[in-house]
């Protein structure tokens, strides 16, 4: 069951790292007025003449989540099998 789950974790962060290797930035479809919580990677931008958020990740989390998942996938398959 560990085995399992570190194995799909590491699919899951490494399939995020795959994602921001392919996009830019992501522009989120509805305004909101809320501050944001990813100080980092969230911002405003004025589209279509009003203000919306988008997501404009670094370039270096691409490869940071594509090694963390590589190493936690690799972890799973290198822990022992209990049957």
């Amino acid at each position: 069951m560990l085995r399992a789950s570190c194995f799909a974790a590491g699919m899951f962060v490494s399939m995020w790292g795959l994602a921001f290797l392919a996009i830019d930035k992501v522009v989120l479809h509805l305004p909101t007025e809320k501050d944001p919580g990813i100080r980092g990677m969230l911002a405003k931008q004025i589209v279509d003449k009003e203000q919306r958020p988008i997501i404009d990740p670094p370039d270096w989390a691409a490869f940071t989540l594509l090694s963390i998942g590589s190493v936690s996938m690799l972890y799973a398959i290198a822990l022992p099998k209990n049957s």
